[in-house]
């Protein structure tokens, strides 16, 4: 048995499970001020039960060599935390960290839609867009942690905002960048005098999120359908590159995609089939990730596996 810590920028869930038992238990609660979060942490632990090894899930930037979160943008206040070191000094057990979407690619590799493969690349594609690498059979993490930051590449002069970066991967794939876009169109209808059905009025335009906007397309309206194939061509146009550069067999996309995938597969693949290598694309798969709502615990979980693996059967 493990225990996972994800920690997140509304909440934090801890949990105990394994890969051949799942979740077995867990204790969610809000996130807040940090020295309170890390209390409420430590208590949950210690109720749960701290498992042969303790694993964390969280957002970047942190250095996972070193145990230490470095001040996400998601989590106020959370300036060189040294976890690691905490827990393992409270609970006596083996601690590791891995940021959030390095920790979901694991998870989908172990126990998800990534099994058995050698070389699967993981698209969070959620409220940001974000990659975790598994190369020849590892995770690939760079040299300071920060391989993998896809959604920083810039796909257009303009566009939607992402990663401080107009017209990036993130800006067009990504939860917030697909409400940005269905702003944008939804005010070109309000100009023209017409109306959709996800925003029938200036006042709706701040409400405007990717679930209604998806809600909107599968029920057939022409404007909410364009947004989400603006977002397929440019999430083919990112999954053609990864192709061409590392050669998956697998790639597996969370979050939107596994709510929404109708709305963009199609498209996708055209685009995916017009642009990468003919060689490459034949042995590539792209697939939904499996683990769900539970990916989170179940991140934390095989960070907690791999520490094991790694150090705790020599300590």
């Amino acid at each position: 048995m493990f225990c996972g810590i994800d920690i997140g920028g509304t909440k934090c869930s801890i949990s105990v499970g394994s890969a051949e038992n799942g979740i077995m238990n867990k204790i969610v609660f809000k996130t807040t001020h940090v020295d309170e979060t890390l209390n409420n942490i430590i208590n949950a632990v210690g109720k749960l039960g701290r498992g042969e090894a303790i694993g964390i899930s969280c957002g970047g930037p942190l250095d996972s060599k070193k145990g230490i979160i470095l001040s996400p943008p998601n989590l106020k206040g959370w300036d060189n935390i040294k976890i690691v070191d905490m827990l393992e000094e409270k609970f006596s057990v083996p601690c590791g960290i891995l940021n959030d979407a390095n920790a979901c690619a694991v998870a989908e590799w172990k126990y998800g839609a990534g099994r058995g493969t050698k070389n699967m690349i993981f698209l969070t594609f959620g409220t940001g867009m974000g990659a975790g690498l598994i190369l020849n059979g590892e995770l690939y993490e760079g040299t300071n942690d920060m391989a993998g930051e896809i959604g920083h590449i810039r796909m257009s002069p303009f566009g939607p905002v992402g990663y401080g970066k107009t017209g990036s991967f993130e800006g067009f794939c990504s939860g917030g960048g697909i409400a940005m876009l269905g702003k944008m169109l939804a005010v070109e209808q309000l100009q023209i005098g017409k109306q959709t059905s996800f925003c029938k009025n200036s006042n709706e335009l701040d409400k405007i999120t990717a679930k209604s906007i998806a809600d909107s397309a599968k029920q057939g309206d022409t404007t909410a359908l364009k947004v989400y194939e603006i977002c397929a061509e440019k999430l083919g146009e990112g999954i053609s590159v990864l192709i061409d550069i590392l050669n998956p067999e697998k790639i597996v996309i969370g979050s939107i995609f596994e709510r929404s995938g109708e709305l963009m597969t199609d498209k996708m693949n055209e685009v995916i089939n017009r642009e990468a290598l003919v060689h490459a694309r034949g042995v590539c798969s792209i697939v939904p990730a499996e683990l769900g709502d539970d990916i989170g615990d179940f991140a934390a979980i095989a960070v907690a596996e791999q520490t094991y693996l790694r150090r705790g059967k020599n300590a």
